[in-house]
């Protein structure tokens, strides 16, 4: 992949959560404060409840969180991660987003919570983390690096800026190991890609940077009921939302959760939490 197609594939996703079409959905159908799959453990439960059991259940995994604690989140969207983790265990959070208007509404939430002085908001790219090496103990993303046309760089630079020791964890929508690229068209599509990842290729490029102890918790099912529930809401709420939304971008929403939904119910999709350390 040349660097022009990277960027635009930087540019791409830039431009859409930057859209207001995008800002809107995202703050008010995703729960207000993450954009991310969520672990779903009854019908009843809302998208907020479930996308903070992910984060709290990606937190269990990491050795030890406090005050000492520095956090870097990658594709931090509206840093609902951060201010848990903040918010929880007094760690401190620097979120990385390529969105400004998703940055905005996250430093508005990060004052309205009095968080503000433990969470730097950055503009910046994932690729090229603004960072010196062995800055973070933690380097934490959900559901971000499937934006990237140059994976194996975001891994590279998470290793780079680790601390010896330092923790990786993250979730990332993906195909299965096992499956034809040429099925998850309509997806790619939706996200303007031309690939996405799968567990065994992260976990070899895990290896090929240097990380140890490798887990991946697969909790695929979690992603079609993520999917699914979205969609659910959307068209209860579709009236609603077309005072503020356009109809093209609802209608495009509607078509790509299905996508989503049908994806995983027929295996071709994988999704869970990877947690490595770094050596």
């Amino acid at each position: 992949m040349s660097s022009v197609e990277n960027m635009e594939a930087v540019d791409t996703a830039r431009d859409y959560y930057n859209s207001d079409d995008a800002d809107t959905f995202y703050s008010s159908v995703w729960g207000g404060e993450d954009i991310h799959i969520g672990l779903y453990q009854s019908e009843g439960d809302s998208v907020f409840e479930a996308s903070r059991k992910t984060v709290q259940r990606m937190a269990s995994k990491l050795s030890s969180l406090n005050k000492n604690t520095r956090v870097l989140d990658l594709g931090a969207g509206y840093c609902g991660a951060g201010r848990y983790l903040a918010g929880t265990y007094g760690a401190r959070i620097v979120a990385l987003n390529l969105s400004e208007v998703e940055n905005e509404r996250a430093r508005k939430l990060n004052t309205e919570q009095n968080l503000d002085e433990l969470i730097d908001v950055a503009d910046g790219n994932y690729e090229e983390i603004p960072y010196e090496d062995n800055s973070f103990d933690v380097v934490w993303s959900q559901d971000a690096f499937l934006h990237s046309s140059n994976r194996s760089e975001v891994i590279k630079e998470a290793a780079r800026v680790l601390k010896p020791d330092g923790e990786f964890v993250f979730t990332d929508p993906m195909k299965s190991d096992d499956c034809d690229d040429e099925v998850l068209q309509p997806i790619l599509d939706r996200i303007h890609l031309e690939s996405m990842a799968s567990p065994e290729y992260y976990k070899k490029l895990a290896k090929e940077n240097g990380f140890k102890d490798i887990e991946y918790e697969e909790l695929t099912e979690h992603l079609i009921r993520h999917y699914a529930h979205i969609l659910k809401e959307t068209e209860a709420n579709e009236e609603q939302l077309l005072n503020d939304v356009s109809q093209e971008y609802l209608d495009n929403m509607k078509k790509g959760l299905n996508h989503w939904v049908n994806g995983g119910q027929k295996g071709y999709l994988s999704w869970g939490i990877f947690h490595f350390r770094q050596a």
